[in-house]
């Protein structure tokens, strides 16, 4: 019997010796219903949408543990996306970085969303994040728009398959943005790299008790907690057991090992054909949302292409890898922002962690 197997057994003895299974749905809830809240969260947009709707897709960015580290205040003719500190992530992001690549990556969203509906506008940077000032025109909408309630991140093992030149080239000019870069890494030499340093990343932060602390924070181990907290990691949406938050405390101190998880990322990283590695001129906030755009850009133009993506930001969240990371790629100087590989399918079911809209 393998150690997943055994927490599920236990869990289940735990509470169907008490009042059966009705107990054990009671305690982590359904995932039918979380389909349910999944898909209301991911509904399409309506012709004419209001301010929350516009908010709600904003929402569906891109941003680390699914922290939701945003807040967004509409006044007249503007949506303000403002950090929220409370929701910061300080062992994995000391700067801030992070975060603000997050309000990037999610007034991207809003401007493509708004545009496509009838309220295009600009982007402004403001004193503390980001403001979009509307203004009227046409509807706009084009590819990307489809891609937000679609868009996840897939950390399965992918089918291996080379992503077409074409696509490639798509790829660049959708991300392309003023000051950033955009470096994409195809050879094999380089890729076996990029896994050597993830997997050196990950090892120094499993090491780390402060930061396997603030990792379990965001994670969710059944569906009952994600839909309560509307964030954060839900443990199945990475084929993880569903699991009583209490014995899911248990497990990830028991079982969550960096050797297990270094075999998956680099299991990942040889089936991926690719790796995007995106770079600012500037270490300022402003560049770091503009990080964040061009990002989300990149993940939404892959979504629509049927390409997978996923974050594989160790490198970057260990300072003491940035220099080897840039070196590696050919920026030596700057510092590396962003890290997603990508491909051209799966080989095994994953689901992102349901993202909800906070207002």
């Amino acid at each position: 019997m393998n150690r997943r197997s055994l927490l599920i057994g236990a869990g289940g003895t735990l509470l169907l010796a008490g009042a059966g299974t009705a107990a054990w749905t009671l305690a982590v809830g359904s995932m039918t219903a979380y389909g349910a809240y999944a898909g209301r969260m991911r509904a399409r947009l309506t012709a004419a949408p209001d301010i929350r709707d516009l908010v709600r897709y904003a929402a569906l960015a891109a941003n680390s543990h699914n922290t939701q580290p945003w807040r967004f205040t509409a006044g007249d003719g503007v949506i303000d996306i403002l950090p929220d500190g409370s929701r910061r992530t300080p062992v994995v992001d000391p700067d801030g970085h992070h975060l603000f690549v997050s309000l990037g990556s999610a007034a991207e969203n809003l401007s493509i969303a708004a545009a496509a509906t009838g309220r295009p506008g600009e982007m402004e940077l403001s004193q503390d994040g980001v403001r979009y000032v509307f203004s009227s025109g046409p509807e706009s909408a084009g590819p990307l728009l489809a891609a937000i309630e679609k868009r996840q991140s897939t950390r399965a093992g992918y089918d291996g398959r080379s992503v077409p030149a074409a696509d490639l080239s798509r790829l660049e000019l959708a991300a392309a943005r003023p000051k950033i870069r955009l470096i994409l890494i195809t050879d094999r030499a380089r890729v076996g790299r990029m896994r050597d340093l993830v997997i050196a990343g990950n090892s120094m932060q499993m090491a780390d008790p402060a930061f396997m602390r603030e990792l379990k924070q965001w994670v969710r181990f059944n569906p009952r907690s994600a839909m309560a907290s509307g964030d954060g990691l839900f443990s199945a949406a990475s084929g993880n057991p569903i699991l009583p938050t209490m014995l899911g405390d248990l497990a990830f101190d028991q079982f969550f090992r960096a050797g297990a998880e270094n075999d998956r990322y680099a299991r990942h990283i040889a089936s991926s054909p690719g790796v995007a590695v995106f770079l600012a001129e500037r270490e300022d906030k402003a560049h770091w949302i503009e990080v964040g755009r061009a990002c989300q850009r990149f993940a939404l133009a892959a979504t629509s292409l049927g390409l997978k993506c996923a974050f594989i930001n160790q490198p970057v969240e260990v300072a003491s890898l940035r220099s080897e990371l840039a070196a590696l790629v050919g920026e030596s100087g700057l510092r590396p922002d962003i890290v997603m590989s990508s491909a051209t399918g799966q080989s095994c079911r994953s689901r992102r962690a349901v993202q909800s809209k906070r207002c």
